[in-house]
């Protein structure tokens, strides 16, 4: 059960129901208990999570290259809550059931370029960021350019900052299960 207790979304006011308000915009009339717990106790920082998320969509990593950096980042840190949400929206953006998977445990794809975008994600969690010029050569050599490279940090960084927020408040989880 969740340690932040978030009143009805309905009896928000000020800046909690505004950022509300821009939560059920993108996400089809509803406020997920992540975004409600997080806009309950800091709405200016879930608006600045919703500016970095628009940052990130608007960039040029495709929808799968987020959705894979989200569920591995996710899974790597333990936060049920993320993983479940990032599985449903990888598969919205047509990621399979076994890729998934294989992202989540950080096996072979079989797409090469999504497969060093796993590699590349794992090594710089394992190695808090440092990494060696071996590995900035094959992500290049897979076809990320340097802007991408700017986009893949912010959404480590993003998702760390969730997935920490979720364990510290041991947030429900509203998506479907993963098996």
């Amino acid at each position: 059960m969740s340690r932040i207790t978030v009143p009805a979304i309905a009896t928000a006011t000020g800046a909690t129901a505004d950022v509300y308000a821009q939560v059920k915009k993108i996400a089809g009339g509803t406020v997920p208990n992540l975004f409600a717990a997080v806009g309950h106790v800091a709405p200016a920082t879930l608006s600045a999570v919703l500016a970095a998320e628009g940052v990130l969509a608007s960039g040029s990593l495709s929808k799968q290259d987020l959705e894979t950096i989200k569920v591995l980042v996710s899974e790597q840190t333990g936060c049920d809550y993320c993983v479940a949400a990032h599985v449903m929206l990888g598969k919205m953006t047509g990621l399979s059931t076994e890729a998934l998977k294989q992202i989540r445990t950080g096996q072979a794809t079989g797409d090469a370029k999504r497969d060093a975008l796993v590699h590349f994600v794992l090594n710089l969690q394992k190695t808090s960021g440092t990494i060696s010029e071996n590995e900035f050569a094959a992500i290049r050599a897979a076809g990320y350019t340097e802007t991408q490279l700017a986009e893949i940090s912010l959404a480590v960084a993003m998702t760390i900052f969730t997935n920490t927020f979720n364990r510290i408040n041991d947030t429900d989880v509203d998506f479907p299960p993963v098996k």
